[in-house]
């Protein structure tokens, strides 16, 4: 056990510094130069007002050297200042990402209690249930989240006016009911992958031997469904879950950027569109370690939840 979490922890080291360097390369090749914006901009720009700012920013030197020292302060928490606010990433991080993962949380809460509810009764019902929430599941699939935000905002926000469709909120239940249409808009697509995942497993799981011998030897059918149907179906279902909520970190970009909320996300965009090169590299290596580690942490969970992992796991 111990050197099976050794090996995953240097693995995840590992994938998070391979990862980092991609950003930085990926950023540093972008179009656009950002000694010209840090000078002010083209006009009155002299050759040696563009050299003296490049050297002040060690833009100068080559692509290993400035990743070895953005790579070196970012292991000691510091990640640069912002070109276009001037104020540290980090401050704008910390001041985002509390909007960001109540946006990601409200909608992990969605996907979660819809989707799975969706998929055990398709599964147990059969029927026209089952037919119901593949058809409506696949539709939820089809729409990207900026045609389903756009969707929500005419119909709750303006025609109805139930919430509001701009801004973070105040309070616990301000914020909620101004997350309310984002997340719903996140979360249609993971409903519909989550529902799925839930009924082709919980169909699996109905047809092991074990819950036909638990059938007929007389136990309830709730028993049967929540004690040996469901319970053996948690793992795909918690590892598919893991996995949407991780991807979720990155499609908040386009949400928060239709409903003006001040995430990540939108610092995100606008870090890009400014040329602002070290909150963008810090931003994309937030969402690359939050994914690395939740799906880390999806892959020790899984074993926990499923004793025949545990068991080829332990035998391997």
């Amino acid at each position: 056990m111990l050197r099976r979490l050794l090996r995953q922890v240097t693995g995840l080291a590992a994938t998070l510094f391979a990862a980092s360097f991609v950003i930085f390369a990926a950023v540093y090749a972008a179009p656009g130069d950002p000694a010209v914006f840090l000078a002010g901009g083209r006009d009155k720009l002299t050759p040696e007002k563009l050299a003296s700012v490049r050297e002040q920013y060690h833009l100068d030197e080559p692509l290993v050297v400035q990743y070895g020292r953005w790579l070196w302060d970012c292991l000691h928490g510091d990640l640069g200042r912002s070109f276009k606010y001037t104020d540290q990433v980090a401050d704008l991080l910390v001041s985002r990402l509390p909007t960001t993962l109540g946006l990601v949380g409200y909608a992990t809460v969605l996907f979660v209690v819809l989707g799975v509810g969706a998929g055990i009764l398709a599964a147990v019902r059969g029927g026209w249930a089952d037919r119901t929430v593949v058809g409506v599941t696949t539709l939820a699939a089809s729409v990207p989240h900026f045609v389903a935000a756009i969707g929500l905002v005419s119909l709750f926000g303006v025609r109805l006016g139930w919430f509001p469709v701009t801004g973070d909120g105040n309070g616990f239940g301000g914020t909620v009911h101004h997350l309310t249409l984002p997340a719903l808009s996140m979360a249609l697509g993971a409903l519909a992958v989550i529902s799925r995942v839930t009924r082709q497993s919980m169909l699996d799981a109905a047809a092991a031997d074990h819950v036909e011998a638990a059938r007929a030897s007389g136990v309830p059918e709730r028993e049967v469904i929540r004690r040996h149907v469901l319970r053996n179906a948690l793992g795909p279902i918690v590892t598919m879950c893991g996995l949407v909520t991780a991807g979720m970190l990155a499609g908040t970009v386009v949400v928060e950027t239709a409903f003006g909320l001040s995430g990540i996300g939108s610092l995100l965009v606008n870090a890009i569109n400014t040329h602002d090169f070290p909150v963008a590299q810090a931003v994309l290596l937030l969402m690359v370690a939050g994914y690395i580690v939740v799906t880390n942490l999806v892959d020790v969970v899984h074993p926990l939840l499923d004793p025949r992992v545990r068991a080829v796991r332990s035998a391997a």
